[in-house]
């Protein structure tokens, strides 16, 4: 508790106490009066939430999908797919947006695709980067799957897809709900993604945070972003808590 009160907690305070405090002096609650009235926090705030929530919705698809092929389907170096998620984890979201880019940027290999420096282009590297992170918890509960359901429905008749929605599905929505809710937030809080695709137009949060504090020099107003930024994450940390927690009761 210690560490944790030094290295998160007190930092976390200044900056909480850095937002109250004008560059006039004093303690104030303008620099949030300033913020809240400014269009760019508005459309960071608005750009911030639809990709967010865009990337999650794509991300529980396709994670979805990839888990059931790599579970259910007997495809040889499926398990090496499965070890592979583990070590794509831990890269660093920017690696991802730089390969897009190299790949399909204006000097890529395959050819210039302006999209990629459109929102659209972030949401593409946001469903890539993150799918994986639905795709872990959804493959752990299908290993624990009683795989006599599965063959007690298709001795009655049921086709694939009846037997993915009435069988498999049900078991896969607390893991799907726990991955749906940790790529929600990260996508939240998502800098890198954003400033390598140097997408035209897309401020988000965490990239208005950047912009105020590092090209305006507007310290408060930076806290600022970054105590509501703080705010919705851990927000809807909450509710996911108090949802998941009805569900399991």
């Amino acid at each position: 508790m210690a560490l944790l009160a030094l290295f998160f907690l007190y930092p976390l305070a200044l900056v909480v106490q850095q937002s109250f405090r004008p560059d006039s002096g004093g303690t104030s609650l303008q620099p949030y009066a300033d913020v809240f009235a400014s269009e760019a926090f508005r459309h960071a705030l608005w750009t911030t939430v639809w990709l967010a929530l865009a990337s999650t919705g794509g991300c529980l698809v396709l994670g979805f999908l990839l888990a059931l092929v790599i579970a259910f389907v007997p495809l040889p170096g499926a398990k090496g797919v499965a070890r592979f998620i583990d070590v794509y984890l831990s890269f660093p979201s920017f690696l991802i947006t730089l390969a897009l880019l190299f790949i399909y940027g204006t000097t890529g290999i395959i050819g210039s695709f302006q999209f990629l420096t459109t929102p659209w282009g972030v949401l593409l590297a946001e469903v890539t980067y993150f799918t994986p992170f639905v795709m872990r918890p959804l493959l752990a509960a299908f290993s624990q799957l009683d795989t006599a359901q599965l063959e007690a429905a298709s001795s009655l008749g049921a086709r694939a897809p009846r037997i993915v929605r009435q069988v498999i599905l049900p078991e896969a929505l607390p893991a799907l709900a726990a991955g749906g809710s940790l790529v929600l937030v990260l996508c939240l809080n998502e800098f890198g993604i954003v400033l390598f695709t140097g997408a035209k137009g897309v401020t988000t949060l965490p990239m208005l945070v950047y912009s105020k504090a590092i090209l305006e020099s507007d310290y408060p107003g930076a806290c600022v972003v970054a105590v509501v930024n703080v705010l919705i994450s851990v927000g809807l940390y909450g509710l996911y808590r108090v949802v998941s927690r009805r569900a399991g009761a």
